[in-house]
């Protein structure tokens, strides 16, 4: 080979790499003047907003997938407005994320996350020994989350929808002068209901009673007659399983229906306002079209797709990732069927609100999920074109072979390729997140 053909051929080499010295000049890593930041909007299309595709991100594909049961044909007709969860969350004006807390749900520790573990510009403000975090607006003295490690039980003792919805915005107008209207988000977490009325038994049995909750509804709190106690003395230490059974005025039974629906629509608790049938499909009812409506709500048997869809839902990120604990005490009970089948018979509101929340919680996630990798696969090809737009825009000379198109695949194929491996884990906890718009 003469001296005439090395040079031609150095010449397309050496402007490639020019090119590319150029590039890494102008366009450095980290640096938000490309094109193809994942932040960025090509043309008008649509490409990811949140900033979930960071490369710090712990979600990966199979950690999601390893927690999903297999995919079963849906009993419920949801529309896409029913599945789609995304809300303009502003912590710097007047929104407020309420957490209704439902015992024995893992709310201790979604509820801990929720103060301790979200990554923000202003950090709630966690004092050892203290119960309560001080959680402020950026460069205001306002709260944006009302929760028990926030601002305490305002509402009660576990404050259940019916009153939450009467008893939070007179409160936050008491703490702060308030002249714009608040938008709340309420979030839960719901959880298997036999696994949650063996915990809660569990509890009990070891001294807890909640006897401090108030259950306001239509502006009072039941009478003795409409809510007797189950046990006398100060609290129900040693119960039995059978025992916490036979109580008929047990609030652990059907507790989640209970606390999700508005009570007001079936006399409070007073039993004698209609008879059983029609009270427990109100109730039902009731609860079912809460939770579809709240902004969030997670489930304790899904940790890692419930961090997953809080961060989507509110544009949030955690810290740490959460944890699936399975070892529970409910989990160490030893149940035989006929005790399974009883305590699915007192929960049976639970067991049919739970499906439901389920099948949502579900399909809410495919969706969510589905529609981040289209977002991502649009992006690949924008940023694709854009990079070929670029080579033919005033330079000819700019090589037209797969050494060009490689370089083209790895700036739109990296960014994919991160979204669709890089996904949350979880919390140990099982309580609920449920906003409600």
């Amino acid at each position: 080979m003469d001296d005439r053909s090395s040079k031609l051929i150095l010449v397309p080499i050496l402007a490639v790499l020019f090119v590319m010295i150029g590039y890494q000049y102008i366009c450095p890593a980290g640096s938000n003047s490309c094109h193809f930041k994942t932040e960025e909007k090509l043309s008008g299309a649509s490409l990811l907003s949140t900033p979930y595709q960071d490369s710090d991100d712990f979600y990966r594909d199979q950690d999601l997938e390893d927690d999903s049961p297999p995919r079963l044909p849906s009993k419920f007709n949801f529309t896409e407005r029913d599945l789609d969860r995304h809300v303009e969350f502003n912590i710097k004006g007047d929104d407020v994320i309420v957490f209704l807390h439902i015992q024995k749900t893992g709310g201790t520790t979604f509820g801990r996350h929720l103060v301790r573990n979200i990554r923000l510009e202003q950090p709630c403000d966690c004092k050892p020994g203290q119960k309560k975090c001080t959680c402020h607006r950026p460069g205001k003295e306002e709260s944006w989350l009302f929760s028990r490690f926030s601002t305490g039980w305002s509402c009660g003792l576990h404050a259940d929808w019916t009153e939450l919805t009467n008893c939070v915005p007179v409160i936050m107008d008491k703490k702060e002068a308030q002249r714009n209207k608040r938008n709340f988000y309420y979030i839960t977490m719901l959880r298997d209901p036999v696994s949650r009325y063996l915990s809660e038994w569990k509890h009990v049995q070891r001294g807890a009673t909640w006897k401090t909750a108030l259950h306001m509804c239509d502006g009072r709190s039941p009478t003795q007659d409409e809510l007797p106690t189950c046990y006398s003395g100060d609290d129900w230490s040693g119960v039995t399983l059978t025992e916490f059974m036979n109580c008929p005025s047990n609030l652990a039974n059907n507790r989640q229906v209970r606390m999700l629906a508005d009570l007001s629509l079936v006399g409070c608790y007073n039993l004698s306002s209609m008879n059983e049938s029609q009270r427990n499909h109100i109730l039902l009812s009731s609860a079912m079209s809460n939770l579809k409506n709240m902004a969030f709500y997670g489930l304790t048997e899904f940790q890692r797709k419930t961090q997953y869809l809080f961060e989507r839902t509110f544009s949030l990120r955690f810290i740490a990732a959460f944890t699936q604990i399975n070892s529970t005490r409910a989990a160490n009970v030893d149940l035989s069927e006929p005790v399974r089948r009883r305590i699915e018979e007192l929960n049976f509101l639970d067991v049919q609100l739970y499906e439901y929340a389920k099948d949502l919680f579900l399909q809410r996630f495919q969706f969510t999920r589905q529609r981040e990798h289209q977002e991502v696969r649009l992006k690949r090809r924008e940023e694709r074109r854009w990079l070929r737009e670029q080579r033919e825009q005033g330079r000819p000379w700019l090589p037209r072979h797969r050494g060009g198109g490689n370089r083209g695949d790895k700036a739109g194929g990296g960014p994919e390729k991160e979204a669709e491996n890089d996904f949350p884990t979880t919390t140990e906890d099982y309580t609920s997140q449920v906003a409600r718009w």
